[in-house]
């Protein structure tokens, strides 16, 4: 079993279908179908039986897991190392993050280091997923939570207060909601997409309110607001970049929008890493005004 099966086997598994694995591994399913066909029959084993939920793993196929693993961490390693001794300011870095980080500084980042480095690309995934960045899915991550693992290296870019807004539009049509009034005779977005009645916005209960969207990208929530369909909480440098209408100025979420820088450790020094990472830091500093 070779490296590149290993990959198929372990990205199907993963996504638990072909199209999944095809779409991970950026080759086609055809392809992806051959090769798992080509490990079966050179196992002599079957390794995933077909089901209405996509593919799942036989019991040869659970216990070939642990040592694809294994391999896969090493293979790893060994990429980390190399990389992490590149000093050549050239080649593909790659960065995920969500859509409003990646329209508002990852993009323009990218803009400054096409002139500074135009042998240096980048490949953005834009997405509300985490890849896993020990498994070198990504080089870079940008995020809204730390992560846990002790491999990474996070440094926490801003930490914005979160604010209550509506669009123009919306404030002249209904007014400004009443403190106290739990949102009576109002529409809002719900936060952290749950249907949890008890949740409050900038500390004021929603119950009486009508919860109208909810949204997996923080980018349609304000898109939605800005459209004058309701209210909600946004981080203020956003808001104000959208000309969105604070209210009540005085409060704020109990939880800031922390955004978190990752890598791995083994990558820190390489060195097209490190000005893509560079550049992205400039991005946040002049949004804080630094």
């Amino acid at each position: 079993m070779n490296w590149d099966d290993t990959r198929i086997f372990l990205a199907i598994r993963r996504e638990g279908t072909l199209r999944g694995a095809s779409r991970r591994l950026g080759i086609d399913q055809a392809t992806v179908g051959r090769r798992l066909a080509g490990l079966e029959r050179a196992l002599d084993a079957k390794l995933f039986l077909r089901g209405s939920d996509g593919l799942t793993l036989t019991e040869a196929g659970d216990r070939l897991v642990v040592a694809a693993e294994r391999m896969e961490r090493g293979a790893d390693e060994i990429e980390r190392q190399v990389l992490g001794s590149d000093a050549r300011l050239q080649g593909s870095v790659r960065v995920t993050t969500t859509d409003t980080l990646g329209l508002g500084f990852v993009i323009p980042a990218m803009g400054r280091l096409r002139q500074k480095y135009p042998a240096i690309s980048v490949a953005l995934s834009t997405s509300t997923d985490i890849l896993n960045l020990v498994r070198r899915e990504a080089d870079i991550a940008i995020r809204t939570v730390a992560p846990e693992s002790p491999d990474l290296l996070a440094r926490r870019m801003t930490s914005w207060p979160m604010g209550l807004y509506a669009s123009r539009d919306y404030v002249a049509r209904r007014g400004e909601p009443v403190f106290g009034n739990a949102f009576a005779d109002h529409d809002l977005y719900q936060p952290h997409l749950t249907t949890d009645r008890h949740l409050t916005l900038v500390g004021e209960a929603i119950t009486a309110s009508r919860v109208v969207a909810t949204a997996t990208s923080s980018l349609m929530v304000r898109t939605m607001i800005g459209a004058g369909l309701g209210i909600g909480e946004v981080p203020v440098p956003l808001a104000e970049r959208d000309r969105l209408v604070r209210i009540w100025p005085d409060r704020i979420r109990s939880e800031p929008y922390d955004i978190w820088l990752v890598t791995h450790r083994d990558l820190r020094h390489t060195a097209r890493i490190s000005v893509v990472i560079e550049e992205i830091v400039s991005s946040f500093s002049r949004e804080d005004g630094g």
